[in-house]
């Protein structure tokens, strides 16, 4: 018997200012709007506390992060419970001393951690500097149990990356969510600025396809010039593109922000298309996992040999 069930789920795409208190009183406001509007899983963007801040390299800004428990997440979950939703927030891990990760919690509509995931892909180009902040995660990816359905979550730079998405819903997960911090470079944007974000968006949107499953990019808006502790960095700075979006498991986009201001975005995942999807396009049926060894090889140069069971860096 197919499974049945809908829940809707609750894109906040938001701006950051300079004070991480404020930033944080919106997003939870944010939530309770969500959810009246009928949002039964909320998911807020990448590192939503702070403008962002991994525009340059800081000693002072690992001051920012906090442990998990926290204190962010006792905010989180007293508003869990408040409102009966459960949420995917994007927070600054501070894990031992010097090591600090880019963490997604999952928070159950009763104010339980669900699930915690370490953002494995850390990119290090202009602007974005997060390799010189956050270790790469060690928890695997993984989906977890909400009070209205199985999610997944993974975190901006994981977006690229089909090896995440699909083990992720390899393991039940109904809606991907990806919290995101991404943006054009304003002196490229009149190049470039169109065939970034449609990539951005088409790689998510072929997750959603490959997999059978929903696909949630939530992402900030707004010019930031990473205004925090009383600096900030010279500069146009990165201006964010929005464009937050829900994708269904043929990859149509059933719901989609605009570029240049805060939304509450509202979408519904239906289980049943799930099923119905997979039945037709049964791509994980016709997987050859019998041959997919070489995918844990960094590269297989074809003037070499395939590498053996161990050899495969």
């Amino acid at each position: 018997m197919a499974k049945t069930g809908k829940y809707t789920v609750g894109l906040v795409q938001m701006s950051m200012g300079a004070d991480p208190e404020v930033n944080f009183a919106a997003a939870l406001d944010h939530i309770r709007e969500a959810a009246r509007r009928g949002a039964n899983v909320v998911c807020l963007p990448e590192l939503f506390r702070a403008q962002y801040f991994c525009q340059r390299e800081d000693l002072r800004l690992f001051d920012l992060a906090e442990p998990i428990p926290g204190p962010s997440t006792t905010r989180l979950s007293e508003v869990a419970r408040e409102v009966r939703v459960a949420i995917v927030a994007s927070l600054f891990e501070r894990r031992a001393p010097g090591l600090y990760h880019n963490t997604a919690v999952t928070l159950n509509s009763d104010g339980a951690i669900a699930g915690v995931y370490r953002k494995m892909h850390i990119p290090d180009d202009p602007l974005y500097y997060e390799k010189y902040y956050f270790a790469p995660g060690d928890l695997g990816f993984q989906a977890v149990n909400t009070t209205f359905g199985r999610v997944g979550t993974l975190v901006c730079w994981d977006q690229w990356y089909p090896e995440g998405a699909r083990l992720t819903a390899l393991q039940g997960a109904e809606v991907l969510f990806y919290p995101t911090a991404i943006g054009w470079h304003p002196a490229e944007k009149t190049e470039f600025g169109t065939a970034q974000y449609e990539a951005w968006q088409t790689i998510q949107r072929s997750h959603a396809i490959a997999n059978g499953v929903y696909v949630a990019g939530v992402n900030r808006v707004g010019i930031e010039h990473g205004d925090v502790l009383g600096n900030r960095v010279e500069g146009q700075g990165i201006e964010f593109w929005g464009g937050s979006f829900l994708a269904d498991p043929f990859g149509r986009v059933i719901a989609k922000a605009s570029h240049y201001k805060e939304e509450i975005l509202l979408g519904e995942v239906d289980v049943a298309v799930i099923e119905e999807t997979r039945r037709n396009w049964p791509f994980l049926r016709d997987r050859r996992i019998d041959a997919y060894g070489g995918i844990t090889s960094r590269f297989l140069d074809p003037v070499s040999k395939w590498p053996t069971d161990g050899d495969s860096k």
